[in-house]
């Protein structure tokens, strides 16, 4: 089992930034996957950005592609998502997601773990 925890959200103005932290713990290992979901009440969960298990590879949404910047820190078993010129667009809860692998993947289905989420609201 992988525990996950994020922190980090918040409110925010339009063109402002929020780090978000996400914890795991449990049954890590280097072989892990990480990705950053969001959902709002009205959508379903959908992928933000992903990074492989060492840190080489990431990969993001269109929608978030130069503002977000996903990483990690293996030592610390900590990831992190770096959102900078958020929009009212982005508010939304921002889940943490972990699969055993290596390689990235964009599909909810394809994680195994999930953090609880934390609540991003970006005010106009």
């Amino acid at each position: 089992q992988v525990q996950l925890v994020e922190s980090g959200g918040g409110l925010v103005q339009a063109g402002g930034s929020l780090r978000l932290s996400c914890a795991a713990s449990g049954r890590t290992s280097r072989d892990i996957a990480i990705g950053w979901f969001r959902q709002t009440p009205v959508n379903e969960r959908e992928f933000v950005a992903t990074i492989s298990s060492g840190g080489g590879t990431t990969y993001y949404a269109d929608s978030v592609k130069g503002r977000f910047t996903i990483s990690r820190d293996n030592a610390k078993n900590t990831l992190y998502l770096q959102m900078n010129k958020l929009e009212p667009e982005d508010t939304a809860v921002y889940y943490c997601a972990a699969r055993r692998g290596r390689l990235t993947r964009v599909n909810r289905e394809d994680y195994d773990y999930w953090g609880q989420g934390t609540q991003v609201t970006v005010s106009s």
